[in-house]
């Protein structure tokens, strides 16, 4: 389809940012002109001067941000456009001065004596910056002389390059092969591979993965020793930082305390017969007697889809969110109504689906691609949880303390999924769709919740080993990943000796520490809804203040106001009971 062909109320308006690209590159010019902080340097210990700074940067920063997004939405719209890939790549050139310009103001602040930021934090007139002056002064004592600082700093490049030593392996060297399908050769690429786990032929998935996982096996030398590269360098940065390892100093970015993260892996342990039960129910639905890895993804429910009409599919999903209130379904049609949306797949559009907000405007964008299946009908109301996460943080926050962090950002997404989905389960007489979906719901916490632990958990055992003295090597790696994957999949699956380095072909690995965000993240969400469908508007109210919370404390902390609180194992439990609940549901409507 092209986009001229698309109906005016299923496009986003992008003239709420800038009516044109002419304005758009006047105000390029104007902003561009007042990225110059230079005057000061050197002067923050003056109170008056750093807000002055503060001010400035933030005022400047919002107009940056209103040109980046207004070049990402041309750009979405068809990147095959050369004027708006002009668009993105100057935007990309204004924010990289931006952050050049401002780079003196962490390090100038951290120098700062202890008692001069505590005087900024309790300063009436500085509450705007008071959560960010509080982090500064927490990264304080790991903060090292200026020297050293620009020793490390002149090492970023080299301790960065592992990531891009995996990418090139994985997206450029990776020995793939072709296998036949339905009597065709197709090659297998990462995403046909996951196309062909879900084939309904055996032998299909048993050869895709048997030939795709000996493409990293042929590969695990290298790939050994540039994740060993990654892990040594943590472990280095952390002793020189002086944290307790290398969890705190990547959970202290996120504010985040270790607790959490060692509270979801014993909580998810101690909850692993679950995980078995679901495993089992896969084996009995699949009417396998020996069912393996390159089984698990098959799905057990098929010819399922609501195959709604995007306009019958967005009233859906305003009923099943109706528990979150009036006001809130007021905004749901606002989205709807007045240009929030970007609805079909038209030609050069960008694929996929995300949420993306503009601090200065009243309302973010979302961007969809909708088909009429039942997955597109959970990505609209998952979308506009985002939408409406920044929306009311957007509301309520200042500009320094609305953006929200990773830790919290797939909550209000989630919420408003398992919300969905209880209220389709309550509303339908089909059978066959009760059944999609609780293998759905299933699905989404056995690879969510389950198997990102699973991750957390090789990542926090690579550590540790060489933390404790120890050095990695592929063999040991191999050990550990294949230890967990019988610990978490139980004796139902064979675990095939190719699972034993699929440590080997995960990217998150390269960011240490982000995987079991996912985990929390889905947690706290079916908590929440949880709690909603149980306590009403009291819940409800909890909610909106976490919606408004934006980035004003530390995310655990914002997680407590809608009842949640991750130090503990209710919440666990909570989402457990809740995939426990959806095994039983499932098997009774099979039986």
């Amino acid at each position: 389809m092209k986009r001229s062909e698309v109906a005016k109320n299923r496009i986003w308006k992008v003239e709420d940012i800038f009516d044109s690209i002419k304005q758009w590159e006047e105000s390029y010019a104007q902003t561009e002109a007042k990225i110059d902080f230079s005057k000061y340097e050197g002067k923050l210990s003056d109170k008056k001067i750093f807000k002055e700074c503060y001010d400035a940067l933030y005022a400047v920063y919002s107009e940056i941000e209103k040109i980046s997004v207004y070049a990402f939405l041309r750009h979405a719209e068809d990147a095959r456009s050369s004027e708006f890939n002009a668009l993105t790549a100057k935007s990309d050139l204004l924010e990289t001065k931006f952050s050049s310009e401002m780079s003196f103001i962490t390090p100038e602040l951290t120098a700062l004596d202890e008692r001069v930021l505590l005087d900024y934090i309790a300063d009436p007139e500085l509450k705007d910056y008071d959560y960010e002056l509080k982090r500064i002064l927490a990264e304080k004592r790991h903060v090292l002389s200026k020297e050293t600082e620009n020793v490390l700093s002149l090492g970023g490049q080299v301790f960065g390059g592992f990531g891009d030593i995996f990418s090139m392996i994985d997206n450029a060297d990776l020995p793939l092969k072709s296998i036949k399908v339905d009597g065709k050769k197709t090659l297998l690429t990462h995403g046909t591979y996951a196309l062909m786990m879900q084939n309904s032929n055996r032998t299909v998935r048993k050869n895709a993965f048997k030939s795709y996982y000996k493409s990293y096996g042929d590969l695990l030398n290298v790939i050994t020793a540039t994740y060993t590269g990654l892990v040594n360098k943590d472990v280095f940065i952390a002793k020189v930082r002086k944290y307790d390892g290398c969890l705190q100093a990547a959970l202290e970015a996120e504010d985040v305390s270790p607790k959490v993260y060692k509270n979801l892996l014993s909580s998810v342990n101690g909850a692993l017969p679950a995980m078995h039960s679901y495993v089992r129910m896969k084996k009995r639905a699949l009417g396998l007697k020996t069912m393996h890895m390159y089984d698990v993804y098959v799905p057990i429910v098929e010819n399922a889809d609501l195959k709604l009409d995007y306009e019958d599919a967005f009233d859906l999903v305003k009923q099943g969110l109706e528990p979150l209130g009036e006001d809130y379904s007021k905004l749901l049609q606002s989205a709807h109504d007045d240009g929030w949306i970007d609805v079909e797949e038209t030609e050069g559009k960008r694929s996929g689906a995300c949420s993306i907000d503009v601090y200065a405007l009243k309302h973010p964008y979302v961007l969809l691609n909708y088909k009429k299946t039942t997955s597109d009908v959970f990505t609209i109301a998952h979308e506009l949880g985002h939408a409406m996460h920044s929306y009311f943080s957007n509301a309520n926050q200042p500009i320094a303390k609305a953006g929200y962090r990773i830790f919290v950002a797939e909550v209000a997404s989630t919420v408003n999924e398992v919300l969905l989905l209880k209220y389709l389960l309550n509303k339908t007489e089909d059978k066959n769709l009760k059944r999609y979906l609780l293998s759905y719901y299933a699905d989404m916490i056995k690879a969510t919740l389950f198997r990102q632990t699973q991750f957390a958990e090789f990542e926090y055992l690579a550590h540790k080993s060489v933390e404790d003295g120890n050095p990695l090597t592929k063999d040991g790696l191999n050990e550990i990943y294949l230890s967990l994957n019988k610990k978490y999949y139980g004796r139902s699956v064979v675990s095939d000796p190719e699972i034993a380095f699929e440590w080997a072909r995960i990217p998150h690995f390269y960011t240490p520490f982000y995987v079991y965000k996912y985990a929390t993240g889905i947690t706290a969400a079916i908590s929440i809804a949880e709690r909603i469908y149980r306590d009403g508007e009291s819940a409800v109210k909890d909610y909106f203040k976490f919606l408004s919370s934006g980035g004003s404390d530390s995310p655990v902390e914002l997680l407590k106001l809608a009842g949640v609180d991750l130090n503990k194992k209710e919440p666990f439990k909570v989402a457990m009971d809740s995939f426990k609940n959806a095994i039983k549901q499932f098997e009774e409507l099979s039986k």
